[in-house]
């Protein structure tokens, strides 16, 4: 597929903000709320994600997350497809990625958006989607770290978009591996400390 850019600045800056403002809904405290979790801003590691509200003993409320998380994205770029173009759901789904990373109702403190990136892969092209989800489960279950896994598949996706002829992913797919990067910074120092939890092990 290629990729070109057909929409009005003004277009794409309204995608932006409507895709920024999904993704800023923090689906982890929401759901921890409605189940009675407590907050989850004071519970294992602080992370609003799917893996903290695991933490407090709730598959339900874990998965409810997961679900929000990556939907959300998702949605922004199915919305943004349908109602304008390709470019608009490129943007409107980094801005949800984004979004979910860094929400305003929370001063900025927000997931690592592991499974926002899956939700806007999905959403955008299901086969690099699939690709992805094969990387991360085949890493997972080789070295049994989530974030290793994490940190991998964000790696490979750019190699991935060109192999399998997706490369109007590329710039993007090289934005999100950034962000994740960054935002599991001090799960590679745990990592080159050999101090990473595993999976399965508290």
């Amino acid at each position: 597929m290629s990729f070109e850019l057909t929409s009005t600045a003004e277009l794409l800056a309204l995608w932006a903000v409507a895709g920024y403002l999904l993704g800023a809904i923090p689906f982890g405290i929401v759901t921890a709320r409605l189940l009675g979790l407590g907050d989850l801003r004071k519970i294992g590691s602080g992370n609003i994600g799917a893996t903290n509200v695991l933490r407090t003993g709730s598959k339900l409320g874990a998965a409810l997350t997961l679900i929000g998380d990556a939907g959300k994205a998702g949605a922004a770029v199915l919305l943004a497809r349908a109602l304008a173009a390709e470019d608009a759901a490129q943007i409107a789904g980094f801005a949800a990625f984004l979004g979910h990373c860094y929400p305003i109702w929370l001063k900025f403190q927000g997931g690592k958006g592991v499974a926002t990136f899956f939700g806007l892969l999905f959403a955008l092209a299901w086969p690099m989607g699939v690709v992805a989800g094969a990387t991360w489960l085949a890493t997972a279950a080789i070295f049994r770290y989530s974030s290793l896994a994490a940190l991998l598949t964000a790696a490979l996706m750019p190699l991935w978009t060109m192999v399998f002829d997706f490369k109007h992913l590329l710039p993007l797919s090289l934005g999100l591996a950034c962000v994740i990067y960054w935002r599991h910074r001090e799960n590679i120092i745990r990592l080159i400390r050999g101090q990473e939890s595993k999976i399965g092990k508290k």
